[in-house]
Order: C-alpha cells, then sequence, then structure tokens
C-alpha cells in the first residue's frame, strides 16, 4: 500500500514539475517532471502486485 501512495505522490509532483516547466520555458524540470510522472505509475504498479500476492 504504501509503494502505491508514494506512486501516486511522485505522479502528482511530476505533473506540477511538468507544468511549471513549460510555464517557464524550462525543458530540463518539464523532463524532470515526466521522469518523476514514470517513477510514479512504477511504483504504483508494484504497489497493485504486492497487493495481488498478499491476497
Amino acid at each position: 500500500m504504501q509503494d502505491k501512495i508514494k506512486g501516486e505522490g511522485n505522479e502528482i509532483k511530476g505533473k506540477v514539475k511538468e507544468e511549471a516547466g513549460k510555464l517557464g520555458g524550462d525543458k530540463s524540470t518539464e523532463i524532470s517532471g515526466k521522469m518523476d510522472q514514470a517513477k510514479g505509475e512504477m511504483q504504483e504498479k508494484v504497489g497493485d502486485a504486492k497487493l495481488k500476492v498478499d491476497r
């Protein structure tokens, strides 16, 4: 469950960073935001897998 929550947090953080990068014209921040989102998605998938195994 903790992986899932961390994943959601990283996705949200990534979306905010991506938008801030777009608004500010900072490609580095935009890309970093996309990477955070991808990390978050992977964490959520790990969390889902762990929940299935525990059942």
